[in-house]
């Protein structure tokens, strides 16, 4: 699916408000990409452009090559039924119906002619998938919020979507359910071949099922990367913002004091260079001193990335090559 100049303005009063401004991104199979932002930056609206439940005002939407922008309701009514799943933040289960009833409901709506045995047979098999056919005859209202986003996420797959849309999909759950339906996720993107777009303020998620981010402010993608990029070299505020928000200490959060004849730096470590000594190393190599201030370790989905501010003492000279070698050993730094 390809997004070209997207552009979406709405009118309040007599002012134009653009929602979405020039957007162009690309979404591949078998990825997932988080769509990140402030409040009020557009990222539902980019949502529900993707999911074609909103016309853009300006752009092209193209699906397989084809451009499905001037589609009529009703073939972009079949086209949603068929191309898109969707997960909300509070499940959109109806009370009163099964799990497996609940499940059911977009067959019982989609051009496909099934029968009520062939419908229940496939409602059991994603019902397996998710873990939820032995609740399958339970009132949704008697489930638990993990238990009821298993069955909505079963529903957002039981048509075999191509792209699954999901808007604060964990952000009610506590962290351990959370962590249990992002493996479900990513389970159902290795099986199924999806394409996952997440809307979340959850760092968490990015990190545990994310391939790219694209980071929105005032409708527009201001940073779009790999997960490990932006973990490792954020870019904007508003990147260096959400990032922040994992570190146990961040350089705001830290009374940073320079002393007379050192240099403070933040190293950023990828890969496999976030478990070696460096730091240690580079104390044996140069005559200089260390001093760390704050650190930790975050473990994406693929990689690790490491974050060091530390404070080097001794000559000029001596610090200078102890920089020049970090950046040769494939350390990010930044001289703070």
């Amino acid at each position: 699916m390809q997004l070209i100049d997207l552009t979406n303005s709405y009118k309040n009063n007599n002012d134009e408000l653009i929602a979405v401004k020039n957007v162009n991104l690309d979404l591949y199979k078998r990825q997932s990409i988080s769509i990140m932002g402030p409040s009020g930056c557009g990222k539902s609206t980019f949502l529900n452009l993707i999911g074609l439940i909103q016309k853009p005002t300006s752009g092209n939407i193209l699906i397989n090559s084809v451009n499905v922008n001037d589609y009529t309701i009703k073939q972009k009514a079949y086209l949603r039924n068929k191309f898109f799943g969707y997960v909300a933040q509070n499940y959109l289960l109806i009370d009163g119906y099964t799990a497996m009833e609940n499940v059911e409901i977009p067959l019982l709506y989609s051009n496909q002619k099934i029968c009520k045995k062939d419908r229940r047979k496939k409602v059991m098999s994603i019902l397996e998938s998710v873990e939820m056919s032995n609740k399958a005859y339970d009132d949704v209202k008697e489930l638990s919020g993990g238990q009821q986003q298993r069955v909505a996420i079963a529903r957002a797959l039981i048509n075999n979507p191509k792209i699954l849309l999901s808007d604060e999909g964990t952000s009610a759950l506590d962290p351990k359910t959370t962590k249990s339906i992002l493996n479900l996720l990513a389970k159902a993107r290795n099986e199924f071949g999806l394409t996952i777009v997440l809307i979340t303020h959850q760092m968490e998620v990015i990190k545990d099922i994310c391939d790219r981010v694209a980071i929105i402010e005032n409708g527009e993608i201001i940073e779009l990367n790999t997960v490990e990029e932006i973990f490792a070299n954020p870019q904007t505020k508003t990147a260096k913002a959400f990032i922040s928000n994992l570190k146990t200490n961040s350089q705001e959060e830290i009374n940073i004091e320079r002393k007379p004849g050192s240099k403070i730096i933040r190293l950023s470590f990828l890969g496999e260079n976030a478990k070696q000594p460096i730091v240690s190393k580079m104390i044996k190599k140069f005559n200089v001193d260390v001093n760390i201030l704050s650190g930790n370790i975050n473990e994406l989905m693929s990689t690790s990335i490491g974050n060091l501010i530390i404070e080097i003492s001794g000559s000029d000279i001596e610090i200078e090559k102890s920089i020049e070698w970090l950046k040769k050993e494939n350390i990010r730094l930044e001289v703070i």
